[in-house]
């Protein structure tokens, strides 16, 4: 798969997730703050997006200093199911139930090692096919509000 990777502030925790992901055998390109220069978190949140919207790559991890607000900025582009998580439990159930294609980290809570636990449960977890019903529910109200 391809990722897009990137925070609104320089921590090393992006650049484990992205060695952590190529490690798994994926593309990964890192967008956003670098050290010394941070970025918006709703540019850089918006911008992955985006791209996962639009098919440029297959799935994003978007961070910031909690992570709550990269992953309400994510969920505004339609077509994002991104998801704020905390675990590796989390993650796989993100994946599983909700189709999430967007990772949302918090940059304050999730160490070298959470990060690794997460990227390797989102990575290895399928939509389980389960929650059509509540899917489509999010699909349709993304119609009503554009």
């Amino acid at each position: 798969m391809r990722f897009l990777v990137g925070g609104d502030e320089y921590d090393p925790v992006i650049d484990v997730i992205a060695a952590e992901l190529r490690a798994l055998g994926h593309d990964v390109i890192v967008v956003g703050a670098k050290p010394g220069a941070p970025s918006p978190w709703g540019n850089v949140a918006v911008e992955i997006a985006r791209a996962v919207a639009g098919g440029a790559v297959d799935q994003g991890v978007v961070c910031c200093h909690t992570g709550t607000g990269v992953s309400m900025a994510a969920n505004k582009v339609q077509g994002v199911r991104a998801a704020l998580c905390i675990d590796a439990e989390t993650a796989k159930g993100a994946r599983q139930w909700n189709d999430a294609n967007v990772l949302a980290l918090s940059l304050r809570l999730t160490s070298p090692t959470v990060a690794k636990e997460i990227v390797r449960a989102w990575t290895a977890t399928a939509y389980g096919g389960t929650e059509s019903v509540s899917l489509d529910a999010i699909r349709d109200a993304e119609r009503r509000t554009q």
